[in-house]
């Protein structure tokens, strides 16, 4: 088992893990955590409990003006500090992924599109549209702007452990409607993307 630390910022670096190793964010990483899941939050506990991952929230890395910034669809798509959403994780941890070689040059691109969505309302019922967004569409909908195709692979709703969530899928969609086609990239799955690797904590 892993042995956290409380997570914090200092001269850039984000200082996350027991034994002095750091997180080096670079443009264009890939952060993911665990939100906080108080009761009555019953759609973090889906998140997590459908895709059998803890990744339940991801955000893109950028810097701006000397400050490392995250851009995410929580609430609204936002910027947000990078120190601000560590420290928003459960027990302040975060996992970050980086691009291959290859595919850091769309990252500006990416982030160019994903700044056109800042504003846009938080999607609860996680579908590919443009009205409102969830946290790995909105980065799906970057890259494959930038690049023609989409970032990891998409899933339906029925494809995942969606039985013991059903209550909650029915509050947000409506008693007895059950989406079970409906097509979506949930973060556990934009992290298995092959153009990813995961940097901090090194596995």
């Amino acid at each position: 088992m892993w042995r956290w630390m409380t997570c914090g910022m200092l001269l850039g670096l984000v200082s996350c893990y027991g034994g002095g190793t750091t997180y080096q964010p670079e443009t264009g990483d890939i952060v993911f955590q665990s939100l906080p899941n108080p009761p009555g939050l019953d759609l973090v506990d889906a998140i997590e409990g459908a895709t059998g991952s803890p990744y339940s929230h991801c955000a893109m890395v950028f810097e701006e003006n000397g400050q490392w910034q995250v851009i995410e669809a929580i609430g609204p798509v936002k910027v947000t500090s990078l120190k601000e959403y560590t420290a928003r994780g459960r027990g302040g941890k975060i996992w970050a992924y980086r691009f291959d070689q290859a595919g850091r040059k769309y990252v500006p691109a990416a982030l160019a599109t994903m700044r056109k969505d800042l504003g846009k309302p938080y999607d609860p019922r996680y579908r590919f549209d443009d009205q409102a967004i969830y946290c790995s569409e909105l980065i799906w909908r970057g890259w494959k702007s930038a690049t023609g195709k989409g970032l990891g692979n998409t899933v339906t709703l029925g494809s995942l452990g969606w039985k013991p969530y059903q209550p909650v899928i029915e509050a947000i969609e409506g008693r007895g409607n059950l989406p079970l086609d409906r097509e979506m990239i949930t973060p556990r799955d934009l992290a298995k993307a092959p153009q990813l690797t995961r940097i901090f904590p090194a596995e």
